[in-house]
């Protein structure tokens, strides 16, 4: 039997307020094994750790028992102070009485009655619980960042210039991402590529960064400091080590009408093609897709004026194994299609865009050189109606949009609108609303800029059709304000579509045993305390793949990530997690359940000989744990029908011990 020492923490008012936690001191003071048991205001605080430190030598305990706020709120930090007063750190349970008591109970009498039972069963669970010890492992020093956008590169760049190697994978022929794609951004109105273009030379010219563009990650395995990574580096049919990028085969590729990707389909490029003039690498790329000499063998003109002799029309895609300590996903975001919105009549006219097209038409670099003009005549727009929430904040309409705020719109609109009417005053410019949200530093000053200094008409209103009427477009709306239905005629409309995550971070988050949410947006450790960190430890999160964002949100999340990164590569060795899985060899009859269902591949089998009747040798199949893989998920011992499989720490004596405990 154990020595066990039961803490209750008060948690000022949020334990105390609904729980009687002298009361459940002292029941849990007559439970078996329990030797000593006290409460405290703040037991995580350092009083209350010297506390908890102090009755573990007095009271010579072997096991204690924390009933508190969640574990993973604090069981690091009680561990913590069991392993400093000479306890085994395993040997700490918690008690969850906050979240899973005090905070769903109004009753003090239930609440008390509740909490006594769930400090009873890890009481019990503790009285079997035995000290475990936790391996090591070496650290790969070098990282992946799985995206290039502005949050892959600040990641990359901060990961770099503490000394480490990294290596960028981006699915694009150059890095840059959507902040490319940008003129200004708020609330300064700072040129995006005057911001962006240094630091994407920053990284090409970082002897610590290697670019892995128009590539992707294939597979990934192994574990915290010790994955090994495949990318998928695609056929360009142009050496990247001799091309000059000085666009010559751009100019004179014949296959001319290829939709333009960087400028969303708004114009074309050739089938060899640069993405934008500040492109890193600046290396040209031919699309099989369009490409004649690809496609029928016939043409070859780009390789007859390459001064430089880098097309290769037989190059191949190229598979590279490489080893990393650490995984950066920012795989960033897309503003979701508006195929499903037929009211507001994107696929019926071309003189209604989304914000990223409009984007493209203010920019110098797009496809009117910045002129704004309207998509189907080439005139210039007289009254342009934005419309806020297109797919965001669809709660009645979850089937083809989304529930959550895109955070970004309402600033990007704004912005939108004050460029307009800056440059072109004569420009009428309403903007239709839900609500105008404007929680960032000088954000809502921004807002009233548009409003008041450049007379931007806002409207509080939902717009509820848009039809194509001749060359103008009839715009159906409420406004709420002033309690009436509206028909406006425009030239333009600017649809503010919400944002998702790319399309490639699902099936990266199974390769990397990351969770997602019911968004397919990354799911952070904690939202307060591990906002960076994925769940499955060494794979962190950067930018919107983790959530919608603006750009300056983006890059401090970006340095955080980084500072993560760089303290999990300064380390020599880490200690894994010693609540793994393990095989009872006597009763494991090699049926392969246990590997098939484990998520992390850390099972494996192997033949074993053991002494048979009448000293005989039997050869046997066995599974084997791989400790340093294993995550502890507890897949295997659900699985496995013998019952040979069992997990360190949560055994399954353990859990009945819980059960039983319970229902005493």
């Amino acid at each position: 039997m154990q020595r066990i020492g039961v803490f209750v923490c008060w948690c000022g008012s949020n334990i105390a307020g609904t729980v009687d936690v002298k009361a459940v001191a002292e029941a849990l003071k007559n439970e078996p094994g329990v030797v000593h048991s006290a409460n405290y205001q703040y037991m995580c605080s350092q009083a209350g750790q010297e506390l908890i430190k102090d009755a573990i030598k007095e009271h010579k305990l072997t096991g204690i028992v924390v009933c508190s706020c969640s574990p993973r709120m604090h069981e690091g930090t009680f561990r913590k102070t069991a392993e400093a007063a000479g306890l085994n750190p395993y040997m700490v349970e918690i008690a969850n009485i906050r979240e899973q008591c005090s905070w769903i109970h109004k009753d003090i009498a239930e609440g008390t009655e509740k909490a006594i039972v769930l400090g009873r069963t890890a009481i019990a669970k503790v009285n079997l619980n035995a000290p475990l010890m936790a391996g090591e492992s070496p650290v790969t020093k070098r990282a992946l960042v799985i995206g290039g956008g502005i949050a892959g590169i600040q990641t990359a760049l901060d990961i770099a210039d503490a000394g480490f190697e990294v290596d960028i994978v981006e699915t694009k022929p150059t890095i840059g991402g959507k902040m490319a794609q940008l003129d200004k951004t708020f609330p300064t109105l700072d040129c995006a590529a005057c911001i962006l273009t240094p630091k994407m030379v920053d990284v090409a010219q970082h002897e610590k960064i290697k670019i892995y563009s128009y590539s992707e990650v294939v597979d990934v395995r192994g574990f915290v400091g010790n994955f090994e990574v495949t990318i998928k580096k695609r056929a360009r049919f142009v050496k990247e080590d001799i091309c000059t990028g000085c666009g010559l085969c751009t100019e004179k590729c014949p296959q001319k009408k290829v939709p333009n990707e960087f400028n969303l389909g708004m114009d074309n490029r050739r089938a060899i093609y640069i993405p934008f003039a500040q492109a890193v690498p600046k290396v040209a790329t031919i699309d099989p897709n369009y490409c004649t000499m690809l496609k029928t063998g016939k043409c070859g003109v780009c390789a007859k004026v390459c001064t430089a002799n880098a097309i290769d029309y037989t190059q191949k895609d190229e598979f590279i194994d490489q080893k990393y300590g650490a995984i950066v996903a920012a795989t960033g975001f897309n503003p979701i299609s508006m195929e499903k919105f037929d009211e507001f009549a994107y696929s019926q006219s071309k003189d209604v865009i989304t914000s990223l097209e409009f984007e493209r038409l203010m920019n110098a670099a797009g496809p009117t050189a910045g002129k704004l003009v309207r998509p189907s005549d080439g005139k210039h727009p007289q009254k342009i109606v934005f419309v806020q929430c297109v797919g965001s904040r669809c709660a009645a309409c979850a089937e083809k949009g989304k529930e959550y705020c895109s955070k970004i719109c309402c600033m990007y609109t704004a912005k939108h609108a004050m460029l307009t009417r800056d440059k072109y005053p004569d420009t009428d410019v309403t903007v239709f609303y839900i609500d105008v949200r404007t929680p960032g530093k000088n954000f809502d000053e921004f807002y009233r800029r548009a409003a008041e200094e450049y007379g931007v008409h806002y409207i509080k209103g939902m717009v509820g059709k848009i039809s194509p009427e001749g060359d103008k477009l009839m715009v159906r709306a409420s406004d709420l304000l002033a309690n009436k239905q509206i028909n406006m005629e425009a030239d333009l409309v600017v649809l503010a579509a919400a944002i998702e995550p790319d399309k490639s971070a699902r099936p990266l988050a199974t390769m990397l045993t990351a969770s997602m949410d019911t968004n397919d947006f990354f799911t952070e450790a904690h939202p307060k305390l591990r906002p960076v960190e994925s769940p499955t430890a060494g794979v962190f999160l950067s930018g919107c793949c983790q959530g919608p964002k603006d750009i300056p949100e983006t890059v401090s999340q970006a340095g955080a990530a980084a500072a993560k990164v760089i303290g999990l590569l300064a380390k020599d060795k880490l200690k894994g997690n010693p609540c793994v899985a393990h095989s009872d060899e006597m009763m494991c009859n090699g049926c392969s359940s246990c590997e098939k269902v484990c998520p992390y591949g850390a099972i494996t089998y192997e033949d074993k000989e053991f002494r048979g009747p009448n000293r005989t040798t039997l050869i046997r199949r066995i599974a084997k744990v791989n400790e340093a893989i294993c995550q502890g998920c507890g897949c295997c011992t659900v699985a496995c029908p013998s019952g040979a499989m069992d997990l360190k720490g949560f055994a399954s004596k353990q859990i009945m011990a819980e059960v039983d405990a319970i229902c005493k």
